[in-house]
């Protein structure tokens, strides 16, 4: 359910048609955000995850959460765990924000397709 409210972000509308995929993950290297012992371990406040990403980029402002990238890459990590601040949420929504990632460990991310229903490449979509 973080995922449909993620893509409604609350408006009243319906959701534009998208496709909703499961994954199979094998990812070293998050870092998860979402206690405060996590958010102290590498300096990342509840105000800079929470801020309004998509009003930033359509004032031209660049948004504070890529601070987090840009402190955390340097880092080593490869993406972060972080509360969903999607309008709805509930307390225990999760998000998983990778930055890398690809078909081989350390960063393995793979759709989970068991019957080969999802297009295979760019001709695939009408």
């Amino acid at each position: 359910m973080t995922a449909v409210k993620e893509a409604n972000q609350g408006f009243a509308h319906r959701i534009d048609p998208c496709v909703l995929c499961s994954y199979d993950v094998d990812c070293d290297d998050v870092a998860d955000l979402t206690t405060g012992e996590g958010r102290a371990a590498y300096s990342v406040s509840m105000e800079e995850m929470a801020c309004s990403w998509a009003m930033a980029l359509a004032e031209g402002r660049r948004p504070a959460t890529w601070a987090i990238y840009d402190r955390l890459i340097l880092r080593g990590i490869a993406g972060i765990l972080v509360p969903s601040f999607a309008p709805g949420a509930e307390e225990d929504d999760r998000n998983l924000v990778l930055w890398a990632w690809g078909p081989h460990p350390p960063h393995l991310v793979m759709v989970n397709d068991p019957s080969g229903r999802l297009p295979r490449d760019q001709l695939s979509w009408s």
